[in-house]
């Protein structure tokens, strides 16, 4: 006859393990995010003469222009290159988190019983 509840094979005493790694994991990944949203990350356009930088938030903290970039007319050059140090930017900024995050995450494989 079949025992009653619980899980054949010693399945709880597992379980209390997962549940402790996956908190364990979790303490991590915030610590990782708060960690990341402190981090600050520079990009250049123009040979250097358009430098943003942008916060692990997602958010602009800074814009250099060189004089020589600030041409009244040709603007639209300007533009293009505060949108390509921007998008730069923004790109470092995300590899440096999915970096982080599959630091954490890496040790799935071998940290969990399954």
């Amino acid at each position: 006859m079949a025992k009653r509840g619980g899980f054949p094979g010693g399945m709880p005493g597992n379980m209390a393990n997962i549940m402790k790694q996956a908190q364990k994991m979790q303490k991590q990944m915030e610590e990782a995010q708060k960690n990341l949203e402190e981090q600050e990350v520079t990009a250049t356009a123009g040979g250097g003469a358009v430098e943003v930088t942008v916060s692990g938030k997602h958010e602009v903290t800074k814009v250099k222009l060189a004089e020589e970039v600030v041409d009244p007319d040709d603007i639209e050059m300007l533009e293009d290159l505060i949108m390509a140090a921007t998008n730069e930017a923004m790109r470092k900024i995300d590899e440096a988190s999915q970096q982080s995050m599959s630091q954490i995450t890496g040790a799935l494989g071998g940290g969990l019983p399954f």
